[in-house]
């Protein structure tokens, strides 16, 4: 049985959610790439790393596609009953 509430998001909530992850990934990437330049410590390297390896990733979750959040629930699953009744094998064939 399924309801409303297991309706998987529109497609238009879906590209939103994803437009929103990727901005905030591009965001965290600039703030690495300022804080690379700006930073004179060994920790820069981790700020370069990031914002070298931050947008594979954020153009990879950009473009996935619509994630499942529901997996409809097989155990659930009643196979239907025959309404015919199974022909007993012990009865003879007849012939013509």
């Amino acid at each position: 049985m399924h309801t409303v509430t297991d309706a998987a998001p529109s497609l238009t909530a879906d590209i939103g959610h994803r437009e929103r992850r990727y901005l905030i990934q591009m965001g965290i990437r600039t703030l690495c790439l300022v804080l690379a330049v700006v930073v004179d410590h060994p920790v820069r390297w981790v700020f370069a790393v990031g914002a070298i390896v931050l947008p594979y990733f954020a153009v990879i979750f950009a473009n996935g596609g619509r994630e499942p959040s529901n997996v409809p629930d097989m155990s659930a699953f009643e196979a239907p009953e025959s309404p015919q009744n199974e022909i007993p094998r012990h009865r003879r064939e007849i012939g013509s």
